[in-house]
């Protein structure tokens, strides 16, 4: 068992080690090319308020990280205060990324691979995180391979989740919202997250940020809003992100992806690509702030 003051560097590693290692780590393409190259990884803990947050918004559905540990540990019950999340964000490779930069409506081989492919390699990431874990006394789950895990109609937010891999990231510290809901990260919006619960005692990760949209440009100061642009279907706009007409276009990619790559595929991603987020935080005071780990003053109070 790892010495409790390197937990957070062994977990880290367990996921380094895992994308350089898995032979799963391939999109199954003529070049054998990677899904992925690097990755972060962050920190949560079972008791941040922001989980409970989430339920209220989202709708009761939603897991807190303690509902779904019990539901799966029943034997070995835990409290939020011993439960830590651990997400890490996958940044799409700069090949995958070039090539999708170009797709004007449905996206290019390499991206609609790394969907399935490379979402393959994640699940199994899941499972050998929880599994290590477990394996060395602290019981995991991985919400998003549970099950029960489903989407659900929030009366708020339209399609929602039982658990959202995104918003983990966001308490774990690894970026903020943009205007199309994708998560901005130190390494860009253009990227895929996952997620493990766990009873383990490790120090949460610092949130450089007081709002869930601190790193996208139009929320700060309106200055872009590029993804509008770049969406095939306008299913952005200024009010933000439809998702049943994002929804019908991803259903419809399948068809183009079987026809053009002889591939059973899917995807888009080109809001993702060809904008100032698409690599960074393009909010440049606050990228500096992450860059000097800078803590930012506290939110405005409400009005």
């Amino acid at each position: 068992m790892p010495p409790k003051e390197n937990l957070s560097v062994w977990i880290t590693g367990l996921v380094e080690n895992f994308l350089s290692e898995s032979p799963l780590n391939n999109l199954q393409n003529e070049d054998n090319a990677p899904a992925w190259d690097e990755a972060l990884v962050g920190f949560a803990s079972g008791a941040d308020p922001l989980f409970q947050a989430y339920k209220e918004y989202v709708g009761p559905f939603h897991w807190t990280p303690l509902e779904i540990y019990n539901q799966y540990h029943p034997h070995n019950l835990a409290t939020p205060e011993e439960l830590t999340v651990i997400s890490w964000i996958l940044p799409q490779r700069k090949a995958v990324r070039d090539m999708n930069r170009q797709a004007k409506k449905f996206p290019a081989e390499s991206w609609a691979r790394v969907r399935i492919e490379g979402e393959k390699f994640n699940a199994a990431l899941r499972t050998h995180i929880a599994k290590t874990l477990t394996d060395e006394g602290y019981p995991a789950v991985a919400p998003m391979l549970t099950p029960n895990w489903a989407w659900v109609n929030s009366k708020n937010y339209g399609y929602a989740s039982s658990w959202s891999e995104r918003h983990a990231a966001y308490a774990a510290g690894l970026g903020t919202f943009g205007l199309c809901d994708g998560l901005i990260t130190p390494k860009g919006k253009a990227m895929r997250a996952g997620s493990v619960v766990a009873k383990i005692k490790i120090a949460p990760s610092t949130r450089y940020y007081n709002h869930h949209r601190a790193w996208c440009l139009f929320f700060v100061d309106g200055s872009c809003g590029k993804c509008i642009d770049r969406c095939p279907v306008r299913a952005l706009t200024t009010s933000g992100h439809d998702k049943e007409t994002c929804r019908q276009h991803l259903i419809a990619s399948s068809g183009y992806v079987k026809k053009a790559y002889n591939y059973e595929g899917y995807g888009c991603g080109l809001c993702q690509v060809g904008v100032p987020c698409e690599t960074r935080i393009p909010v440049r005071k606050a990228r500096e702030a992450y860059e000097n780990r800078e803590l930012p003053p506290p939110p405005p109070p409400l009005a």
